[in-house]
């Protein structure tokens, strides 16, 4: 069976019903059948057309021009979008750049990359992310970093990250000790980006001489991040810097939830060959108060529980 030849104008009218949130996907599909045609309409529609707080239509224009191999014009658009100041139609033209950036991983090429290196100097998008993690250059690790502080663009930015394995450690240690702008006056998304940089690194081989940079997290006040570098510290610091480690987990316990705590649980238990002297001293010092004012003390029950498994299982005795 013979396929239909469609005119330009027929082409023309196919772009238009893009629109159609109901028929859309079947005229993007009716699109690609049209061959390299139906590039030249399209690129009208995507860089002349309207942006507006519906974006699907759009987002459909840069999945059918990526099918279509039309990876100049996707990279043309990205180069060339306006700053939008309505908040709905910026989150909307967000998503299409992104959608953009993100099927721009079928070429990976040296101007794709350019493209979204120089793009993501004022973009922040999980799409960029994505494409610029599968490159694995490191040129691209501050803008990965960045993103790690960024709400909407952190798991993208995490997954990004760990792809480069040890090569991302130098980055990372410098991120986590480094606050923006200050330690006093650290914004959120510093917080959050020193936070992510610590756990990713508690997942790869630290060595002892990385250690003697990342000591100063654990003095810091964030209780995630102390934990975090605790548990670094309990598995490559020197047994000295260890029992600080364990002290300043203590220290955290009043002031975390059920999840930290937890977590601080399993770490002390773990290593009670080197917590069990502080957590016997926090529980003596805890007991004298406990008996002398009435209160309830979840700390205390916490640290019992601690040490009574730790004899069950023999822990302590190793």
């Amino acid at each position: 069976m013979a396929t239909k030849e469609f005119t330009e104008e027929e082409i023309e009218s196919l772009v238009k019903g893009l629109e159609s949130l109901q028929g859309g996907s079947m005229t993007a599909a009716a699109l690609v059948g049209c061959g390299e045609k139906a590039i030249p309409p399209l690129r009208r529609f995507l860089l002349e057309g309207r942006p507006r707080g519906i974006f699907q239509p759009r987002q459909l224009a840069v999945e059918t021009l990526a099918q279509l191999g039309a990876k100049e014009v996707l990279i043309e658009y990205l180069e060339n979008s306006p700053e939008i100041e309505d908040p709905v139609v910026r989150f909307g033209e967000n998503a299409v750049r992104s959608t953009a950036a993100r099927e721009l991983r079928r070429w990976p090429t040296e101007d794709v990359f350019t493209c979204l290196m120089r793009v993501g100097l004022d973009h922040l998008l999980p799409g960029i992310v994505e494409t610029l993690g599968e490159f694995r250059r490191t040129e691209a690790m501050p803008y990965l970093l960045w993103a790690l502080g960024d709400g909407v663009c952190r798991s993208a930015a995490e997954t990004a990250i760990r792809k480069f394995e040890e090569e991302a450690r130098r980055f990372l240690m410098d991120a986590a000790c480094r606050p923006n702008p200050s330690r006093e006056d650290e914004n959120p998304s510093s917080l959050q980006r020193r936070r992510w940089s610590l756990r990713i690194l508690s997942d790869l081989q630290v060595t002892a001489e990385d250690w003697k940079k990342m000591r100063e997290c654990l003095e810091e006040d964030d209780p995630e991040m102390v934990i975090t570098c605790a548990h670094i510290a309990l598995e490559i610091a020197p047994r000295p810097e260890q029992w600080h480690a364990v002290r300043r987990l203590i220290d955290m316990l009043p002031r975390v939830d059920w999840f930290l705590r937890a977590d601080v649980r399993a770490a002390l238990l773990e290593h009670f060959d080197i917590s069990r002297e502080a957590v016997e001293d926090e529980i003596t010092r805890r007991t004298a108060i406990s008996e002398k004012d009435g209160v309830f003390d979840v700390v205390l029950r916490l640290l019992i529980n601690i040490r009574i498994q730790a004899l069950e299982s023999g822990v302590a005795r190793r």
